[in-house]
């Protein structure tokens, strides 16, 4: 895909929007490992992470920037229209041979949609068992927008499937055939295991009260990537999943959504969320 191209002038999300709903809620970030997972299991997105990325040394800036670059996408009028040109500059060097011997670009518009597609389908799964499953109509409003932003961040129409059900036998086809298990998933897979993982920034006690911490975290995260993800990726990982696990993920699901009823929108939003939510509640 040239970057060069001149793209379509696509208006950025705004409060009237579904994906305004859904995505500023910090209870997705428990399924964050399975976004990524979806993400790296495809050969071309594997090989660049593995080759370009520094996610091992620097986990949370690499999920912090992730974040920030997803909400400003989402709640930042003007500004992701800045963000997606960030997006598209910053893709332009990744590039480099996989371990089939294949050349790979970043920005090959198979690739540049998965990544997009898949993080609708994450949103969608993570909506139903943390927070609560969308709506037909709404599910369909949030596909339309998210190929809007697609547009934004450079892709074509013909890139991405026209509606709901053309991308629903688009993606079961991506995991059926294209996924695979690789070097990146692996490492991702330590990862989220939180094992080596320092404290995050914010972590404001002392790092001796951290190493008690970081199991219980490791294994949320491990749960909720794990359970997640489509069976037929899980198969293919050869990741084990017991029906006591998914009780303890239904289970954590049912938390979620009781604790989001009382917890007030300044701590369950992320800030670029809430003060885009604040603003349009002001005007």
């Amino acid at each position: 895909m040239s970057t060069e191209a001149r793209l379509p002038t696509v208006a950025p999300l705004g409060p009237d929007s579904v994906a305004w709903q859904v995505v500023g809620d910090r209870r997705l970030l428990l399924g964050a490992g399975t976004a990524l997972l979806l993400q790296v299991a495809h050969p071309v997105v594997g090989a660049g992470v593995h080759d370009h990325s520094n996610y091992t040394e620097d986990p949370w800036g690499r999920l912090d920037r992730t974040i920030d670059s997803l909400l400003s996408q989402v709640f930042g009028g003007r500004e992701a229209v800045a963000e997606a040109e960030r997006l598209r500059e910053m893709h332009k060097a990744i590039k480099g041979v996989d371990h089939h011997g294949e050349r790979y670009h970043a920005l090959n518009p198979e690739a540049y949609w998965w990544v997009h597609g898949s993080t609708f389908w994450t949103t969608v799964r993570m909506h139903e068992v943390f927070v609560q499953p969308l709506p037909d109509k709404e599910k369909r409003r949030f596909y339309a927008e998210w190929r809007r932003v697609g547009l934004l961040l450079g892709l074509r129409e013909h890139h991405m499937p026209e509606d709901l059900e053309g991308f629903e036998t688009y993606f079961d086809d991506v995991v059926a055939n294209r996924l695979e298990d690789n070097h990146t998933v692996r490492e991702l897979l330590h990862s989220i295991t939180m094992r080596d993982t320092p404290p995050p920034p914010w972590w404001f006690l002392p790092e001796a009260l951290w190493r008690p911490v970081r199991p219980a975290g490791g294994n949320v995260l491990t749960l909720c990537a794990i359970g997640l993800l489509p069976r037929a990726l899980r198969e293919r990982l050869s990741l084990k999943w017991t029906d006591a696990d998914e009780r303890r993920l239904r289970r954590l699901g049912a938390i979620t959504r009781a604790a989001g009823k009382r917890v007030p929108d300044r701590i369950r939003l992320y800030p670029k969320a809430y003060r885009a939510k604040s603003l349009d509640d002001v005007h």
